[in-house]
């Protein structure tokens, strides 16, 4: 996929260990796009909070995924 100037990506890679690392792609990795991609990225990995909010919102229930 190739980004245009005014767009960004962030790139989630979950290990076999359940580790995730987080990379950004962008156009222009200096513009407004890749600078909020980056931001995101870094609270990702540096904000314990933020990490437990979403891992509590993507939390499944055993139960659900056996119906």
């Amino acid at each position: 996929m190739e980004l245009k100037d005014n767009q960004a990506a962030l790139i989630l890679e979950v290990d076999e260990d359940g580790g995730v690392s987080v990379n950004v792609a962008s156009g222009d990795i200096d513009g407004p796009a890749g600078a909020i991609c980056q931001a995101i990225a870094v609270k990702l990995m540096q904000d314990e909070a933020f990490q437990a909010e979403i891992m509590d919102m993507i939390e499944v229930d055993d139960n659900d995924s056996n119906k």
